[in-house]
């Protein structure tokens, strides 16, 4: 089957359907134009660099440089988790909490599925490493960021009610509990939807990429169930670990709550 390649005209054209939605915001008034206009540039630029660095780490398989790549990514994600919340931590916590649970979380599962299942040769193989390595960052980011916001928002505007639950005896975990709860529930909404929807009200990307390059559709179905599984998995460590390292946050050694610690 063969692959049918896109012209710069193609992407011109693709790109005037952006500049015309860019064009009815600005008529709207809803003030996010610059907005869509700096994330288009942003994803051209990005996926060209990211397209031409991967051309060459595929002629150039090595362990330094698919780690060097995966570390950069890491980076580039936990900074991204860090200020999407309106209050965020601060200091190298707020930098911190996010990027950690990233890292526990998406390459524990990385790991996993390429040693215990897609078996690739070289394990670091980039063809499947990297590719897995994005999409399980780019979908726990954004769990692991509504769960921040979520948890941070909740203990400013409900600050009072935790306050007097401590007052009452109640260390922090109990204090937090049903905000720590909903935190959670609100991180795995996206994957959640996501596998609920799969097949029936959208291809996800992954699959749609593969039958679009040839692959038969069989297994590019099975490719995908593999890798909303292992996102699924990963999203949900990885938020469970930064709503509880939050959670520990923002308490002192006596459970006393210290939005000071907040941005």
């Amino acid at each position: 089957m063969n692959v049918i390649s896109l012209s710069p005209l193609d992407l011109a054209l693709a790109a005037g359907l952006l500049l015309t939605m860019a064009a009815l915001t600005w008529y709207l008034r809803l003030g996010v134009t610059r907005s869509v206009l700096v994330a288009g540039l942003r994803t051209t630029v990005q996926l060209l660099l990211i397209g031409l660095v991967l051309r060459w780490l595929f002629a150039n398989t090595s362990l330094a440089l698919v780690s060097l790549l995966a570390l950069v990514m890491l980076l580039a994600a936990g900074r991204e988790v860090w200020v999407r919340p309106k209050r965020p931590f601060s200091g190298l916590w707020g930098f911190g909490v996010g990027t950690g649970a990233l890292f526990l979380s998406s390459f524990t599962v990385l790991l996993f599925g390429l040693t215990v299942l897609v078996q690739p040769t070289p394990w670091y193989e980039p063809q499947y490493a990297i590719p897995l390595l994005g999409m399980l960052l780019g979908n726990t980011m954004t769990g692991i960021a509504v769960a921040l916001d979520r948890l941070t928002g909740a203990a400013w505007s409900q600050r009072s009610v935790i306050e007097q639950r401590l007052l009452l005896g109640e260390d922090r975990w109990q204090a937090m509990g049903d905000v720590r709860d909903e935190c959670i529930r609100s991180g795995l909404i996206p994957i959640i939807n996501s596998m609920a929807a799969a097949g029936i009200v959208s291809l996800p990307g992954m699959m749609t990429g593969q039958i679009l390059a040839g692959s038969p559709p069989v297994v590019a179905v099975q490719y995908q169930i593999l890798i909303m599984f292992l996102i699924a998995a990963g999203t949900g460590f990885g938020t469970v670990a930064a709503v509880l390292v939050g959670c520990w946050r923002l308490f002192d050694d006596r459970h006393r709550l210290r939005l000071d610690r907040l941005g």
